[in-house]
């Protein structure tokens, strides 16, 4: 397979998942444990497919755990958490978080009583399902199959848009504008780091610690601690 013909398939396997998992949280909106069962297939299953039948060496490389920059990114990750917490406690007389437990409960059946393991998935789960496709795949193999010059911003700017649906009714119009953004730098910086290091873990670490902190915060909203 051409490198021309691989980028074009890296492409669109990374789009069919983000619009696949977009009708699933915006439209049909199943309950989270089928929801979570669909974006296996698409971020996981889908992706490794791929990888056996092109035998793309670079995606493959990208699962490898790597000792690299794993020190750097336990820190990083640890400042995030500490920023999502705090910023929650420094802004939650500004912001009305409220609409983040009304969507999870209406729209995904997440409640207070399962809460705890929704987010332990989240955290360790969800978030290597999104590093495996947008930075192994959209970054890492199709970085290699192009130029890092457009694997940048395609995977920074698909991790952003998919979280769309997501989020969607969470915050306020313009609050939700800023989190996009900032999901965009996040995915930048999580390129950033695993650039040169040629594995998803470092990202993931970060990733993780970020979702603790997020689901630290809604086990505050939920009234758990």
């Amino acid at each position: 397979m051409s490198n021309r013909k691989r980028a074009l398939v890296i492409s669109l396997i990374v789009l069919f998942a983000c619009a696949v998992m977009a009708i699933v949280d915006g439209i049909i909106q199943p309950p989270y444990i089928m929801k979570s069962a669909i974006k296996l297939v698409c971020f996981v299953a889908v992706p490794i497919i791929y990888m056996i039948c092109s035998r793309d060496d670079r995606f493959r490389k990208c699962l490898k755990p790597s000792k690299k920059r794993i020190i750097l990114a336990f820190a990083i990750g640890i400042c995030v958490y500490g920023v999502i917490v705090g910023g929650y406690f420094l802004l939650r007389g500004v912001i009305d978080f409220s609409g983040i437990t009304n969507s999870l409960i209406n729209g995904e059946g997440v409640t207070r009583e399962n809460f705890v393991y929704v987010a332990l998935y989240i955290s360790f789960v969800n978030s290597f399902c999104e590093e495996l496709i947008f930075r192994g795949l959209a970054f890492g193999a199709l970085g290699g199959a192009v130029s890092r010059r457009i694997a940048y911003p395609f995977s920074a700017l698909t991790f952003a848009v998919y979280h769309v649906a997501i989020m969607n009714g969470w915050f306020s119009p313009f609050i939700f504008v800023l989190m996009i953004v900032g999901l965009a730098v996040g995915g930048m910086i999580f390129d950033r780091i695993d650039d040169g290091v040629d594995s998803i873990y470092p990202s993931w670490i970060i990733h993780l610690f970020a979702n603790l902190g997020i689901n630290t915060v809604g086990l505050v909203l939920f009234g758990i601690i």
